[in-house]
């Protein structure tokens, strides 16, 4: 009896701590399942201030607040890969409205030197001046379902590894096949809590979308790199599409017969204003967290991904900066390649900074000494998690041996020099001009039907890559990329051209580049085309670039094996660990990490205190832009127009009570990357704002949330009505919108 007492106050002692550690979910901190909301999170957002009812926030079968949600992508960017940003749907004829930098690569691909959207803007004054974009997607939640029971139906813990994802793969099959009605929806089954959960995610998507308006690069992207992540923030940060549909509705390709979308559900926009503590809640697709990652994840962050990554980037930024400051065309061309190079390359500056701060490794560390307790509690326990914890740090460690030449891989090649990656679309030319050489006469005249048909496509593909493609600069970040690489990756872990350079260039990384940028068809327009005209294999074989191409695949191929091996050694380690964590503090409201699918974050309006003796308010006005403003420097032009209103305070109905114009304001919800063009949606179901961007204290948030300082950045919709009604004078957009006063 002493001896189970003792035990007991040891796991009360345990629990307390971990709860010290990680107390119940705070309603600010979370990103959750939108079909949990009834029985979980509902009572804590009526409390906070919510005045809708749970239905008329998210419903499978009523119009509701998430059908007027959009996910954006590409047609190549299905909803099993994820979204890459948010939308929101504002107006009766699909009117949606996201961030300028997720419309930032569309508006700069319909962009030219004559007619550049990206620095004067653009905005359509009626339907037909709308303009297509290519490849863009706009996809719709249908419904979200927990198909946990089903697909766990034929699993149990006596099955090898193998035999489980066997078993769940042929799980999720028949249910994607059976959800997606022959092909009419889009589906994907996704797991939560590392496979301890599974749902359903059912989207209809769109692929005729049509840029709508966009500010100026001076207000969409005013404060470029050096605001980015940044509080105070005065940033226009929005874009606007249509999207549309054919005559009866239904999703349809591009056409000029198409008819804008009639939606289910759009959000009226209210130009009430907002006050610190007011409810707001945001939707969106959150592209991943890793708030459950062990010490060890940290520990490789700081001290290996992180770093490396913003070496490269650094290197690359650099390069692309001295070529764009030179020349207008080469700066249309590879500003929204700088901006997604640029973009989280702070993120990981930041986000190290933030996990040293807060001491991240060592609150993991002390969790997992609490769980290690907790399980040595009792021996059902030590059988089902007992060795987790050591499955995860073995598979850290096997990772640690390839992490350095993944990166390599993935940063300096793949993202480096652009014709490596271009290379990967000629690879279906590539096999079947090598099934020629072992056809028969009758097959032959086949494959040069299906190698015409290729080449017409790569045609297509070329005229797009080329245009934004500056043969120097790409030059200059190939010798940079690879002079790192070969200096820093394992000489057995290099590509195997590197034997080419050592061969026949004596190491000399230039005058490889110089045979490669005089010579391959991949890095000119005129020499792909031309071999397109008459693909053979024996020119694909010999051509220096496509060589790097091949070695580049069979380097990753090789490389992910050995990584895949670790990569289920942790994910059985962490399936088991999250488990275990619920079981032990069963009264915690857990919410998964995310993975690219909708989630909904519910908090209030607040400022906070970064440091001390330093305050930052939650909402910032036109004022501060005019404060910053420098002539000299890019980023911080102010457009004539602004100023003008500016000065003359003609703000229309869009001032706040005191008579200023309000550009962004702060909140406590949760999100990360893929919510950038989420709505922020106030407590009648209203849009008062889109998500954009979180601040600097908190990069370190998709990891640990810290409550006192993790704010998300939202341009106050007052001034997004602001812009396109007094600067740009699109009237016509406001007349589609239902306005709240």
């Amino acid at each position: 009896m002493k001896r189970i007492f003792v035990s007991l106050i040891s796991l009360l002692f345990a629990i307390q701590i971990v709860f010290a550690l990680n107390p119940p979910t705070k309603p600010d901190e979370g990103m959750w399942v939108p079909v949990w909301i009834e029985e979980l999170n509902y009572p804590d957002m009526v409390r906070l201030g919510l005045k809708l009812k749970a239905d008329e926030v998210y419903s499978n079968t009523n119009p509701s607040i998430k059908d007027a949600i959009v996910g954006l992508g590409t047609n190549n960017y299905k909803p099993n890969l994820g979204f890459f940003c948010s939308g929101v749907v504002v107006s009766p004829q699909g009117l949606v409205f996201t961030n300028h930098h997720c419309g930032y690569n569309a508006v700069q691909q319909v962009s030219t030197l004559e007619n550049d959207y990206l620095t004067n803007g653009f905005w359509a004054t009626k339907l037909s001046e709308e303009i297509p974009i290519d490849e863009m997607t706009m996809s719709f939640v249908v419904r979200i379902e927990d198909v946990t029971g089903r697909v766990l139906k034929n699993v149990n813990d006596s099955m090898s590894l193998s035999d489980r994802d066997k078993a769940i793969s042929k799980a999720i099959k028949e249910i994607e096949n059976e959800a997606s009605e022959k092909g009419k929806y889009d589906v994907v089954v996704k797991p939560i809590f590392e496979g301890n959960e599974y749902y359903l995610h059912v989207y209809e998507t769109y692929k005729d979308i049509r840029l709508v308006g966009a500010p100026p690069s001076a207000i969409g992207k005013f404060g470029g790199d050096t605001d980015n992540w940044m509080w105070p923030r005065h940033t226009g940060d929005f874009a606007i599409f249509r999207i549309y549909t054919a005559p009866d509705g239904s999703p349809a390709e591009y056409s000029d017969k198409n008819i804008p979308l009639k939606p289910k559900k759009y959000l009226p926009v209210s130009i009430k204003g907002v006050e610190k503590d007011d409810f707001s809640m945001i939707f969106g697709f959150p592209g991943s967290t890793h708030r459950y990652i062990t010490s060890q994840g940290v520990d490789q962050a700081i001290n290996q991904n992180n770093p490396l990554i913003v070496k490269i980037r650094d290197k690359k930024l650099s390069i692309m900066r001295s070529y764009m400051d030179q020349d207008p065309k080469i700066k249309l061309q590879y500003s929204s390649k700088y901006a997604q190079t640029s973009n989280y390359w702070k993120y990981f500056i930041g986000q190290t900074k933030g996990l040293k701060r807060w001491d991240v490794y060592d609150r993991k560390k002390e969790l997992e000494n609490q769980f290690m307790n907790w399980v040595q509690q009792d021996a059902t326990r030590q059988q089902k998690y007992g060795t987790c914890l050591k499955e995860i740090e073995d598979s850290y460690n096997l990772l640690a041996k390839y992490n350095k030449t993944v990166t390599y891989l993935e940063e300096a090649l793949l993202q480096g020099p652009e014709f490596i990656y271009f290379g990967f679309d000629l690879l279906q030319l590539y096999s079947v001009l090598k099934n020629m050489e072992s056809a028969s006469k009758d097959e032959k005249a086949k494959i040069v039907g299906n190698a015409k048909l290729i080449a017409k496509n790569l045609n297509e593909k070329a005229e797009k890559h080329f245009k934004d493609y500056n043969a120097n600069v790409d030059k200059d970040i190939f010798i940079s990329m690879f002079e790192m690489y070969i200096n820093d990756v394992p000489k057995d872990q290099q590509i195997s051209t590197i034997t080419t350079l050592e061969k026949k260039y004596k190491g000399d990384i230039k005058k490889w580049a110089d045979d490669i940028y005089n010579k391959s068809i991949l890095v000119d327009e005129a020499r792909f085309n031309s071999f397109l005209q008459n693909p053979n294999l024996k020119t694909l074989e010999k051509d220096l670039g496509f060589q790097l191409t091949i070695s580049t695949l069979s380097s990753l191929r090789s490389i992910w094996q050995e990584i895949a091996k670790a990569e289920d050694l942790q994910n059985e380690g962490y399936r088991k660990y999250i488990a275990g964590l619920r079981e032990m503090i069963p009264n915690k409201a857990f919410y998964p990490d995310a993975n690219s699918t909708m989630r909904m974050t519910y908090g209030t309006v607040q400022d906070y205190y970064p440091a001390d003796a330093v305050h930052y308010n939650y909402v910032t006005t036109l004022t501060g832009i005019m404060e910053k403003e420098d002539p000299t420097n890019d980023e911080f032009i102010v457009p004539d127009r602004l100023k003008e209103l500016y000065n003359n305070k003609d703000f229309g109905q869009y001032a706040d009570k005191n008579g200023n114009i309000v550009t962004c304001f702060i909140t406590n919800n949760d999100i990360t990357g893929g919510n950038s063009g989420s709505g922020v949606i106030d407590a009648e179901g209203n849009l008062i704002g889109l998500a954009f961007d979180g601040n600097w204290e908190s990069m370190s948030g998709d990891i640990l949330f810290e409550t006192s300082v993790q704010r998300c950045i939202s341009v106050d919709i007052r001034y997004v009505l602001f812009i396109i009604d007094k600067y740009a004078g699109a009237t016509n957009l406001i007349d589609e919108l239902t306005i709240v006063k």
